[in-house]
């Protein structure tokens, strides 16, 4: 997608599934422990990966393909697990155990590689430039810092909150509020653009923008 004659550097889109049973989301969290334990190990390594990242970045203003298509492939798997569970509880589909797109479940991430980055923004942005957004993410996000480790499923914050109400309205009236739904994607939208920002694998800054809906918001004229 273009936006203002660029492409947009990441891409969050999201659908809320019909039918959603009203009680499964009780015992998702058991359902997802292997999720957890390899989440786990794939953060330690999006974290190794993003310091190897920045030296390449530093000297060559390229972000290696190989590490880029990794990193992307975590954020989209915690998506996928955050949307299934506390960041939406808005899908029954069980996450596919995958780094690929799966451009068939309902949550979605893509991230547009630039061809080069910035020398000088590497050595600021990921600490200097984001602290305003760190301290939104860390209340959407719940946590000290709302950092990247939290995104395999967000701790308690708005969105966790705000994702229990959700479902619990869909538990007792069958319905879940449309509203809702849209809010959420727009919050977890949010806090994967910071995280991309953060990671390294974009010089656009994130917007202070709250683009809510399942789908990404039209590119500006």
């Amino acid at each position: 997608m273009a936006a203002t004659g660029a492409r947009r550097p990441v891409t969050v889109e999201a659908e809320l599934d019909r039918p959603l049973s009203r009680w499964l989301w009780l015992v998702k969290w058991i359902l997802l422990i292997p999720h957890f334990v390899v989440l786990f190990f794939l953060w330690i390594a999006f974290f190794v990966v993003t310091v190897i990242a920045f030296f390449a970045i530093l000297f060559t203003a390229r972000y290696p393909r190989p590490l880029f298509d990794f990193n992307t492939g975590v954020l989209r798997w915690s998506w996928r697990v955050a949307f299934y569970s506390t960041g939406a509880f808005a899908t029954d589909r069980y996450p596919p155990f995958s780094l690929g797109p799966e451009p068939d479940y309902p949550a979605r991430l893509e991230i547009d590689r630039p061809g080069r980055l910035s020398r000088g923004l590497v050595l600021v942005k990921w600490w200097l430039l984001a602290i305003p957004h760190y301290i939104v993410v860390a209340f959407l996000a719940g946590g000290g810092s709302g950092g990247m480790e939290e995104q395999g499923f967000w701790s308690a914050g708005l969105i966790m909150v705000l994702a229990f109400f959700a479902i619990i309205a869909k538990a007792f009236t069958d319905t879940y509020p449309r509203g809702l739904f849209d809010l959420l994607v727009g919050l977890n939208r949010w806090v994967l653009r910071v995280t991309v920002y953060a990671a390294l694998m974009t010089d656009a800054y994130p917007p202070f923008r709250l683009d809510q809906g399942g789908r990404e918001p039209e590119p500006a004229p």
